[in-house]
């Protein structure tokens, strides 16, 4: 099946104190560019997010935000700098007796002071840290591309529906051709009837003339061409997978056909099919904008 580029995912889950966040956001892009915002603390783990997300996602630009909270079960101890208390004292000491300022220092001066305490959490083991985190992203990870397939299945039935607009207008075309050079050649025969003034006509040269005329109109090679390009798209879609640029390549060459088979023919029938075949090419083209 084929992804849209655009999608997005969330999951939650524990590692040993930790809680653990992750969301995913994609919108499109030419290429992969996969960006991901994680405490500094554990910035460690993140290379091994990205090269997750470059193991499930083609291209398009991703956002990866990880989220860490104390669960609230880790061990923090807090304990006084004492050596550093003595310092602020003997500090303030000297300050009361050289100006005479009254010692009627408290407890809860010290305490705003900086560093008076200590703070110590349990030390982070970071491969158990990195472990939980990868289950965490792989399960975001499936939801976001459970999202983008949802979205990709309604991108390839719009896709085939366009499609069998354009085969409808292409087998138009292969119709009115040959209806076009006939009723070129009827009226090169009434103008030339009209200019001998019942003079005897050169039926061979009205012949010669509207072969010339077929040949320089005949739009069967890029009709067949154009079939082909149609048939492959579908095929494309079956096959599902990171396509988007393959399919944007086939809309190009679809285009090209269309703009051939446009220039050659004179007829304004044709010429208003082609148009319509034209419009519907760039539907295409923009619908695939989306495609992985």
């Amino acid at each position: 099946m084929i992804k849209s580029m655009t999608g997005y995912g969330n999951a939650k889950g524990v590692c040993g104190d930790l809680a653990l966040t992750v969301e995913i956001k994609s919108v499109n892009n030419r290429f992969l560019d996969a960006n991901v915002r994680i405490p500094r603390l554990y910035s460690f783990a993140e290379e091994s997010v990205r090269s997750a997300v470059a193991a499930k996602v083609g291209r398009g630009k991703v956002d990866v935000w990880v989220g860490v909270e104390n669960a609230g079960t880790a061990e923090v101890t807090v304990s006084l700098n004492e050596p550093l208390v003595e310092a602020y004292k003997a500090a303030f000491n000297s300050m009361f007796e050289k100006w005479g300022i009254p010692d009627d220092s408290a407890a809860s001066l010290f305490a705003r002071l900086p560093d008076v305490f200590v703070v110590q959490k349990q030390e982070l083991d970071e491969e158990e840290f990195s472990a939980g985190l990868a289950a965490v992203v792989a399960e975001a990870l499936d939801a976001f591309n459970a999202m983008r397939a949802r979205e990709g299945a309604k991108l390839a039935d719009d896709l085939r529906s366009k499609l069998d607009n354009l085969e409808q207008m292409r087998l138009a075309v292969a119709k009115r051709s040959p209806e076009s050079v006939a009723q070129w050649r009827d009226k090169l025969l009434k103008r030339m009837t009209d200019l001998l003034e019942g003079k005897e006509i050169d039926e061979q040269r009205i012949l010669t003339e509207a072969a010339l005329f077929a040949e320089k109109v005949d739009v069967d090679e890029e009709l067949v061409r154009l079939g082909s390009h149609i048939t492959q798209f579908r095929g494309m879609l079956e096959a599902g997978g990171a396509v988007g640029r393959k399919l944007d390549f086939l809309v190009q060459e679809m285009n090209r056909e269309a703009n051939t088979t446009g220039s050659k023919c004179t007829d304004l029938e044709i010429t208003r099919i082609v148009v319509d075949m034209k419009a519907e090419i760039e539907k295409i083209r923009e619908q695939i904008q989306n495609i992985e």
